[in-house]
């Protein structure tokens, strides 16, 4: 089952080829590297009106060029939502918007419940965008967890954005795993669990961290935090050569083993405006009660 993320004003794919993306960042045109997009360039007018072109470096990384004066960081809105965007020197601008299908299953799975004691764990939250779409749609507690300071930091600028202030959220800068056998010890449970973990990375205590070899511990050390009445677990993948079947055979293995449920996985899509087409962005899986 895959999912587009197709309810976007402030966000478009232009268009795609040449191992690029052209995307339209609300009033923002940017050029960024993209290697799934292996077919050529059709149109070549449009790329042309790009505001700022990513150029990686052979020695790691890259840098923007610049075409036109752009601000240092701005805005775009989604559903009641709103977020800081801000090129890097990673080529990312701090959201990745193929996840607003996600963020309707969290919304929609939140509300539908009717309940108000529903407590959500974000982990690898990243800019908060999954944080910030449970917030909204009624969690009574969000658990915003990540490594990086810097992300948390940018994520409680997006709470702001999102005028969610005055609802429940706890931002907490640490090693996921650490932080979920730690939430074990103390008894904590939660109703839903979501999760976007990297390739590869490492901790604030320089924690090493490989995906083909730590996810599976992750997953089933999570799901002892699933309440006995749990919503929902949600996870993204963008490694390369980990499948859809590879993900619902770890769910089957660990959440579903356990607490039974439905599992769906997919691929994360967002469509192409110059001809109708779909870029793929990773892959997602999810249980159910």
């Amino acid at each position: 089952m895959n999912q587009i993320a197709k309810d976007w004003k402030d966000y478009e794919v232009i268009d795609t080829g040449n191992k690029e993306k052209l995307e339209r960042w609300n009033h923002i045109i940017l050029r960024r590297p993209d290697p799934v997009c292996i077919w050529p360039i059709e149109d070549e007018k449009a790329w042309k009106k790009a505001d700022a072109i990513y150029h990686r470096s052979n020695k790691g990384g890259g840098y923007w060029e610049y075409k036109k004066e752009c601000k240092e960081f701005w805005t775009i809105a989604y559903k009641g939502l709103r977020f800081k965007i801000s090129p890097t020197g990673f080529k990312h601008t701090g959201l990745f918007p193929e996840q607003a299908a996600n963020w309707d299953f969290i919304m929609h799975t939140i509300q539908q419940s009717q309940r108000k004691d529903v407590r959500i764990l974000n982990l690898f939250a990243y800019t908060g965008g999954a944080t910030m779409a449970a917030a909204h749609a009624g969690a009574q507690e969000v658990v915003h967890v990540d490594a990086s300071k810097g992300m948390v930091q940018w994520a409680k600028e997006n709470m702001e954005l999102s005028h969610l202030e005055d609802h429940k959220i706890r931002f907490i800068v640490e090693d996921c795993l650490k932080f979920v056998k730690r939430e074990q010890r103390r008894g904590r449970k939660y109703d839903g669990i979501i999760m976007d973990p990297p390739s590869y990375g490492r901790g604030p205590k320089k924690e090493l961290w490989k995906l083909e070899d730590n996810l599976f511990e992750l997953i089933d050390e999570c799901q002892k935090l699933l309440s006995d009445d749990a919503l929902f677990f949600l996870i993204s993948c963008y490694t390369t050569g980990f499948s859809c079947s590879t993900l619902q055979e770890t769910l089957q293995r660990t959440i579903q083993k356990t607490h039974g449920g439905t599992i769906e996985t997919g691929e994360n899509l967002l469509p192409v405006s110059h001809n109708d087409s779909v870029l793929p962005c990773g892959i997602f899986g999810r249980w159910t009660k």
